[in-house]
């Protein structure tokens, strides 16, 4: 498994026992606002907010608290004005970084984003830079206890989806975002539970980074994910296992 896959793993794995929950919740009735504010307060004809919703609901955040935040992106409440904003870089070992984040203050974020990366040896790349290395994709993570790999293989194919791949643990479902809801839908309908569901930025090529680069690379990608105003952070570094995995320990 590329080294970016194993990252949010060990990202998401910490998110489920980080005790700094109000963050998490303020990360996602962001998403939520703006997605109700861009695409209309009803889920079912508005696939950014039903996943936005998903997530909300995989957090355990109170329904009230949902329903707030959509009235507030779709005007029925008072709320803050958020705008998408996408930011490229580079960081140590000359990794590709892509940053999305929803904010109400561009000129703070892009301020906060650079300080961040000139304190860990990264920099602003200029706009087209870096995206061009990564293409959007749906991603699922299912335990290998649930199904079968060649069960699972013939559901997900059927559905739409382009590729799966393997760890010790999980499969990991790869398809268009088109086909996203689908797939997700199929494997649900059998009955298998899905641990993780996103449409994410897939790097098309990785880099190897070592060494004090790694070191400073995943501090990098910890602080900006840490940050209140960033959703996603994407990268296409690739990093032994075991440096990850020793960094996951000491952060959490």
């Amino acid at each position: 498994m590329s080294g970016h896959s194993k990252w949010h793993q060990i990202r998401r794995k910490k998110a489920v026992t980080d005790a700094r929950r109000g963050k998490v919740f303020t990360q996602i009735i962001k998403e939520i606002t703006i997605a109700a504010r861009l695409g209309g307060g009803d889920a079912a004809g508005n696939p950014r907010l039903r996943l936005a919703i998903d997530k909300a609901k995989a957090s355990n955040m109170p329904a009230d608290n949902i329903k707030r935040a959509i009235m507030k992106g779709s005007g029925e409440l008072p709320g803050m004005a958020y705008e998408d904003a996408t930011y490229e870089a580079y960081g140590p070992g000359g990794a590709a970084i892509l940053i999305e984040a929803v904010t109400d203050n561009k000129t703070r974020t892009v301020s906060e984003i650079r300080h961040l990366l000139d304190r860990n040896h990264g920099k602003l790349a200029a706009t087209g830079a870096v995206a061009y290395q990564f293409h959007k994709k749906g991603q699922m993570s299912i335990h290998k206890s649930k199904i079968s790999e060649d069960d699972l293989l013939g559901i997900i194919l059927d559905a739409g989806a382009d590729d799966m791949s393997a760890d010790d643990e999980h499969y990991t479902v790869i398809c268009p975002p088109e086909a996203f809801e689908g797939v997700k839908k199929a494997i649900e309908q059998r009955g298998i539970s899905i641990d993780h569901a996103e449409v994410q930025m897939i790097p098309e090529n990785t880099v190897k980074v070592e060494g004090r680069d790694a070191e400073l690379l995943l501090k990098l990608m910890e602080g900006l994910e840490d940050h209140d105003d960033i959703q996603h952070v994407y990268s296409n570094f690739d990093i032994d296992e075991s440096v990850m995995a020793t960094f996951g320990a000491s952060s959490s």
